[in-house]
């Protein structure tokens, strides 16, 4: 069966997968920012430009496996050698694309018996290569055209998904661009393809929030709740039959007791190191990506803040962060596990939320009749959330004959249709496949449905400005980018006022480099959560 292309904004060095690509040159000369992904053994020599390797390519070989177990499994690839000898010809984008088959080719000679996480397909990521030290620096937008059909090609002929890793804005546009002109890049089914239009187009519009549940972080190694209580139990040294009836309890019930048997201060310390900063999954990159102000969770962990920092978007952690005008925030429901005494997960803790936590369910509220929300890893059987869309449902009145507004939809991944009957008065219950299809691979469809409403959802401007991405703009967008760029020329240096202010941002957001110059890199915003989370670790 063929794989699936990707393309998201985010991190390589925390993306979870199973194989990265990284540029290198005949010097196997790495950039410094892959230090902590290469085994330090291999490193000879280092300065603020990179790092070289002790490895050897043989003969014209162009790809080279990193020896070592790590996870994920690393390919160097030679993506300056050719590219310097003619930068500028037009012989230089064939040999990168050429590279780019030989990396992907090698990759699919490597067995793998089991992809990461218990994926259902393997995930190969890669950056746009050749677009740093390589000769494609300033054609990134052709680049792009000719290195997506590549990738497809690849994944058809393997049979594993391919992530396209991007971290600028203007490059994740003008590969949306590309992608949305292109016929056969999602494999769908007709009404997966129309739910992922409807939503794409609200995220266009803001009109839609997002609600992230546990089973996007399970797709990153951390437990649903029945693996949590089973680590738990497994910490605590109940005895067997003990354990055995924890089964027959009520999850906040058997969270209760397992919480008595450690202590409070032993589960907050477990919580904070089990749930903290880690790799995040494909999902959490996607749901960072959307044009969306507001998300919720129930999850403890930091993963969603730290896949949208590293792309240049801090959100505001609610309650513990203040919220910042047009700043977008996710309000962590059930507590963080920076602040693991705010974690809600006993029974006692879940009957006090309706009371000292109300203001937090009120945002919620907000959002169920303001915007449609859009939930993904929720089976819909968490008590606070049956409680605030009880609630919201009392508060609209009855339409009479018509039918009752749904305040969002709920991406399942196999098809229950009680479930679905139970909560079709408040939103739309879709699931991604058949109620015998394996959980992965409706899992890995729920991925392509979302990567589908990004596509779609992705400002189509993010690069007119940006002259590395001329080759994509049509007549008309070719002129009235030279007219923009009057307008950024004649730009000061420093915005003094809030309608220059104004006009730098509209610049910016259409892919201007001189007003982007002038303020924080996106790394930026990256350095501020891991500063936070760091401060926030045991020890």
């Amino acid at each position: 069966m063929s794989g699936h292309v990707f393309v998201v904004g985010a991190d390589l060095r925390r993306l979870v997968c199973d194989d990265v690509l990284v540029p290198t040159d005949r010097a196997l000369r790495v950039t410094a920012g892959w230090r902590e992904l290469l085994p330090s053994e291999l490193v000879t020599s280092e300065d603020s430009d990179g790092l070289c390797l002790d490895l050897r390519w043989n003969g014209e070989q162009r790809v080279l496996e990193v020896p070592g177990d790590a996870s994920p499994r690393l390919w160097l690839v030679d993506t300056v050698d050719g590219a310097d000898r003619e930068p500028d010809s037009d012989g230089t984008l064939p040999w990168l694309l050429d590279g780019a088959r030989q990396a992907l080719a090698a990759v699919a000679r490597r067995e793998v018996r089991r992809p990461v996480h218990g994926r259902a397909r393997r995930l190969v990521a890669l950056p746009a290569l050749g677009t740093g030290w390589g000769g494609a620096a300033g054609r990134r937008g052709t680049l792009l055209q000719q290195l997506l059909p590549v990738l497809r090609e690849a994944a058809g002929e393997h049979g594993f998904d391919v992530a396209l890793v991007l971290r600028g804005p203007s490059d994740l546009a003008a590969a949306q661009r590309v992608r949305r002109g292109e016929e056969d890049g999602w494999h769908l089914p007709g009404h997966l393809r129309e739910l992922a239009e409807d939503l794409g187009e609200r995220a266009r519009r803001g009109q839609l929030a997002a609600f992230v549940g546990a089973g996007v972080s399970a797709a990153a190694g951390l437990p649903t709740w029945e693996q949590l209580l089973d680590e738990l139990a497994e910490r605590s040294g109940l005895d067997d039959a003990l354990r055995a009836g924890l089964t027959r309890l009520p999850a906040q019930d058997a969270a209760a007791l397992l919480a008595r048997e450690l202590g409070r201060e032993q589960l907050e310390a477990f919580v904070k190191e089990r749930f903290g900063p880690g790799r995040y999954a494909l999902a959490h990159a996607l749901l960072a990506d959307l044009p969306v102000q507001e998300l919720v969770t129930t999850n403890y962990d930091p993963l969603v803040e730290l896949a949208a920092a590293d792309i240049g978007r801090e959100l505001s952690v609610l309650p513990f962060d203040d919220a910042v005008p047009g700043r977008p925030w996710l309000l962590k429901l059930h507590g963080d596990a920076a602040h693991p005494e705010s974690v809600v997960l006993t029974r006692e803790e879940y009957l006090q939320f309706g009371d000292s936590r109300a203001a937090l369910a009120g945002v919620l509220h907000s959002l169920l009749l303001t915007r449609h929300v859009l939930f993904v890893g929720t089976s819909m059987q968490d008590d606070d959330l049956i409680r605030i869309a009880h609630q919201v449902r009392s508060a609209i009145p009855s339409p009479g004959t018509e039918p009752r507004r749904r305040s969002g939809t709920v991406l399942t991944l196999r098809e229950d249709p009680a479930r679905a009957r139970l909560w079709e008065q408040d939103v739309e219950t879709v699931a991604m496949a058949p109620a015998d299809t394996q959980p992965a691979e409706a899992a890995r469809l729920l991925e392509v449905v979302l990567d589908l409403i990004v596509c779609l959802s992705t400002p189509p401007t993010g690069y007119l400005l940006d002259p590395a991405y001329r080759g994509l703009l049509n007549d008309e967008e070719r002129a009235l980018a030279e007219a923009l760029g009057e307008v950024e020329r004649a730009m000061p240096a420093r915005a003094s006022t809030s309608a220059t202010g104004e006009v730098a941002a509209l610049l910016r957001r259409l892919g201007s480099r001189t007003c982007a110059e002038e303020q924080a890199p996106a790394d930026g915003a990256t350095d501020r959560v891991d500063d936070r989370l760091q401060r926030q670790r045991p020890g």
